[in-house]
């Protein structure tokens, strides 16, 4: 039984590295209290000039090139790169520049272990999951700010950020709640935006296919010891189908402060999007629209000693106005997320102990989610001419535990989250989690590891309620029980990869299911086993034939996954959980063309299993019908200057038509051309 009242405390911890301008540190800092556990950020330089595996990141000098591998590690407190235990994939600054990508689920398609359902092009509506899980079971964080919204995790992904403001994007795979707390059910996905120092200034304007149009420009400075970054931007477009049009803009603040042992740093953000819902959440109307609104600020300090001491508080509020039929309002809401977390870690003859506390609050008022609110409460809605009827809370608090053994060639790292959440009841739940890692040489590691993970409904899983959807205020918790095994191959003679095997065990997992045809597609537990491996390795053609090689970097990867779901009774359709990628294949090639002019390639192929309801005009039919597998390619020409970029981009060349999701049709070829200025002043 679901109680309702309050949730759980993924609070933050963030800390602050050196400021060169390659540092890729230079967004958060050294150790990121992520979730409800701080997590090293730790960094190497390139392949060719790689540090000792002995000398801790943030004692190596780095090149004066731009980093080209930044990973984190999974404990509470800081590891070299090559002795964690996880592995973590990172998109580097250099491959979002190269991309083309126009917003961040673009970045995270390229990923194979990535998969990124996309509603609306330009970020406007996408649905990010890992490894065969669901949209609600990843922690997204910006900067260690964990974002996930309570309400839905439809509009976790709304971000304050554009591409140019990014200067990596990290993400682990696999259970991870004795690190990223709760939500990171099936992996944590961190953006780490960049920080110079440098008095510099730079802009981006750019416009294309259905009048898109969009600008984003960011200075930054420094005075005494405290530095600043402010970026802003915005677009518009009438979109590439039917009742897709948009318009959204964004702010973001970042500055930081140090004095000799001593960091703090800060967080500000905001951001707004409208647009045209089309079919987004049922085939029965294409005239939906939705406004989405966010407003965060967060703040953390820490000082270095024996005993390293750390603490941060961070607030996050949401809105979101909906119209099933554009111009009649149909649901609004308003979440509130406070947190706040202290750690400490401290080494010792036995290795490195950490411990850590922490809370989170959520909260609602809606207009259709939650509990009945008293007559003399209801206030009228922001954004809408609706009133918040209904309201919802819950409180985590949770205390995490670590100790991390660095024992000749291996890394041992085991912890427990205690965790205890007043949506559930008063008691406290254990999620324990240990990895190993064996590295045999510099190039080489070896990794195994168990984590227990879990993820409370949102409110749109409890109190939902539409002709379509109809949510469920008895779910339960999802649970589940994940392993894996893999090896990693570090650069040698141009070469790098990896590859990984996975296995989870899920039970009282959530999706939306239809029983027979008609009716709505109502919110159930259920019980999965979840498998697959995947793979992606990287060619250096500069480091395998020299620097007159007019070839760049060639990037493969592929991953398989294979699922066996037992329900309490057949179902006739599954919104979600089934629907997950059976293949998935995705190759990038970059090489110049002739003096500064270069191109970035691009393909994906992906086969999507379950099914999906058919609809004729925006009548149901009984009829279901596979997903197709589809690939796309995509294109970036771009001439490089120090002082200016000039580039033309084209996304899907083949033109071809896909559904991410049912009855969502995605837009065809689209093309886009832009200019970047940068100076110093």
């Amino acid at each position: 039984m679901y109680y309702n009242q309050k949730r759980k405390a993924t609070a933050l911890t963030w800390k602050h590295y050196h400021r060169k301008g390659y540092s890729a540190f230079a967004s958060l800092g050294r150790p990121i209290r992520i979730g409800v556990l701080s997590v090293a950020t730790l960094s190497t330089i390139c392949p060719a000039r790689a540090a000792e595996e002995h000398v801790p990141a943030l004692e190596q000098k780095a090149d004066e090139k731009e980093l080209e591998e930044v990973t984190i590690t999974d404990t509470m407190s800081p590891l070299a790169l090559l002795q964690g235990a996880r592995l973590v994939s990172v998109l580097t600054r250099t491959e979002i520049e190269q991309s083309g990508a126009q917003c961040v689920n673009d970045l995270l398609k390229l990923l194979p272990a990535v998969d990124v359902r996309q509603r609306g092009g330009f970020g406007i509506q996408t649905d990010i999951s890992i490894n065969g899980g669901t949209y609600e079971q990843v922690t997204l964080l910006l900067n260690g700010v964990n974002i996930n919204n309570p309400q839905t995790g439809h509009n976790s992904l709304d971000l304050p950020v554009s591409p140019a403001d990014i200067e990596r994007i990290e993400v682990l795979e696999g259970a991870a709640s004795r690190v990223y707390g709760g939500q990171a059910f099936g992996g944590a996905i961190n953006i780490v935006t960049r920080k110079d120092h440098s008095r510099s200034a730079e802009a981006n304007l750019q416009g294309g296919s259905h009048g898109t149009v969009q600008g984003d420009g960011r200075i930054s400075f420094s005075h005494s010891s405290v530095g600043h970054r402010l970026s802003g931007g915005g677009g518009r477009s009438d979109g590439g189908t039917l009742n897709d049009a948009w318009k959204k803009g964004n702010l973001f603040y970042t500055g930081d402060l140090t004095k000799e042992r001593t960091r703090v740093n800060w967080q500000m953000g905001y951001s707004r999007k409208s647009y045209g819902a089309n079919t987004f959440y049922s085939g029965s109307s294409n005239d939906q629209w939705e406004q989405n609104e966010r407003i965060m600020c967060a703040v953390g300090a820490e000082n270095e000693g024996k005993l390293h001491l750390s603490s941060s508080a961070y607030w996050i509020r949401s809105y979101d106005n909906y119209e099933w039929h554009r111009g009649t309002p149909t649901n609004s809401h308003q979440s509130d997320v406070y947190g706040a977390r202290m750690g400490s870690h401290v080494d010792w003859v036995a290795g490195r102990t950490s411990l850590s506390a922490g809370v989170r609050n959520e909260g609602i008022l809606s207009s259709s989610l939650g509990q009945d609110m008293l007559e003399k409460d209801r206030v009228k809605a922001h954004g809408s001419n609706l009133y918040y009827t209904k309201h919802a809370n819950r409180t985590d608090v949770s205390f995490n535990l670590e100790h991390n053994i660095r024992i000749a060639r291996w890394t041992i790292s085991a912890g427990v989250m205690a965790d205890m959440n007043t949506a559930i009841d008063h008691r406290f739940r254990f999620y324990p989690g240990v990895d190993l890692a064996y590295r045999p040489n510099s190039q080489w590691k070896l990794f195994a590891g168990y984590n227990k993970g879990f993820r409370l409904p949102t409110y749109t899983d409890l109190y939902y309620s539409s002709p379509d959807i109809t949510g469920n205020d008895q779910l339960k918790a999802e649970e589940n029980h994940a392993a894996n095994i893999g090896v990693q191959v570090r650069p040698t003679h141009g070469l790098s990869g990896r590859l990984r095997l996975f296995y989870s065990h899920g039970r009282n997992m959530i999706d939306y299911v239809k029983t027979e045809f008609g009716g709505s597609a109502r919110a159930e537990n259920f019980t999965l086993d979840n498998m697959g491996v995947g793979t992606d390795w990287t060619l250096d053609f500069h480091e395998l034939i020299g620097e007159r090689c007019f070839l760049g970097n060639l990037s493969l990867g592929y991953a398989y996954i294979h699922q066996q779901r037992e329900g309490k009774y057949p179902i006739f359709t599954s919104l979600y959980a089934d629907d997950y990628l059976r293949h998935k294949f995705t190759a990038r090639l970059n090489h110049k063309i002739v003096s500064r002019l270069s191109a970035t390639w691009s393909v994906r192929y992906q086969q999507r299993m379950g099914q999906y309801q058919v609809y004729e005009g925006l009548t149901p039919t009984p009829r279901l019908e596979d997903y197709t597998p589809y690939a796309t390619l995509d294109l970036k020409l771009q001439w490089t200057h120090p002082h200016y970029d000039v580039y033309v981009q084209a996304t899907n060349l083949t033109n071809r038509r896909y559904q991410d999701l049912g009855n969502i049709r995605q837009p065809g070829i689209w093309v886009m051309a832009g200019a970047r200025w940068k100076m110093n002043f």
